[in-house]
C-alpha cells in the first residue's frame, strides 16, 4: 500500500459539503483516509475573480498506481458535479495529487509531486498540520 496526501478544495455551493462527500467518495474508492486537516479559507490563488476556498489536506493510504489515483480523482471531480468552464476557474471540488510515496512522475495527465505545492500556503498550512515532520523535508 502507498502513502498519498492529497489537497482538496471548494468554492461554490455549500463548500463544507462538497469536501465531505469528496473524502466519503475517496474512501469507497479505495482511500483508506488516516488524517485530514482542519478546513482552511483562502481567497483564490492565480485566478480570476471568485468566491473563496475551503481547503483541506489528507494523507491516505491506497492500492491504487499513480495514474489509477489520477482517475479516480476525476471521477469523484465529475460525479459532485466539477465542470472546466474557466481555467483555474470556481469549482464544486477540486481534488490535487500532491504525493505518492516518493514516487516523482512526469506525465501528460499527472505531476508528481505537485510542482506548486510549496509556494501554496492554502496547501502547506494543512499540510503542516497534519504531518509536521514531512513539511520540514519539503522546505529547499
Amino acid at each position: 500500500m502507498s502513502i498519498v496526501y492529497l489537497a482538496l478544495g471548494s468554492n461554490l455551493g455549500n463548500r463544507r459539503q462538497y469536501i465531505r462527500r469528496a473524502l466519503e467518495e475517496l474512501k469507497r474508492s479505495g482511500v483508506e483516509l488516516l488524517k485530514v486537516s482542519e478546513l482552511l479559507e483562502t481567497g483564490p490563488f492565480e485566478a480570476p475573480a471568485q468566491g473563496k476556498f475551503l481547503n483541506a489536506v489528507l494523507k491516505g493510504r491506497t492500492r491504487h498506481s499513480p495514474e489509477e489515483l489520477i482517475d479516480v480523482t476525476k471521477a469523484i471531480e465529475h460525479k459532485l458535479g466539477r465542470t472546466w468552464k474557466t481555467f483555474r476557474g470556481p469549482r464544486v471540488i477540486d481534488i490535487d495529487i500532491l504525493l505518492y510515496d516518493d514516487v516523482k512522475l512526469t506525465t501528460p495527465m499527472l505531476l508528481v509531486p505537485h510542482p506548486r505545492m510549496l509556494e501554496r500556503a492554502f496547501v502547506m498550512r494543512p499540510l503542516q498540520q497534519i504531518d509536521p515532520r514531512l513539511c520540514a523535508s519539503l522546505k529547499p
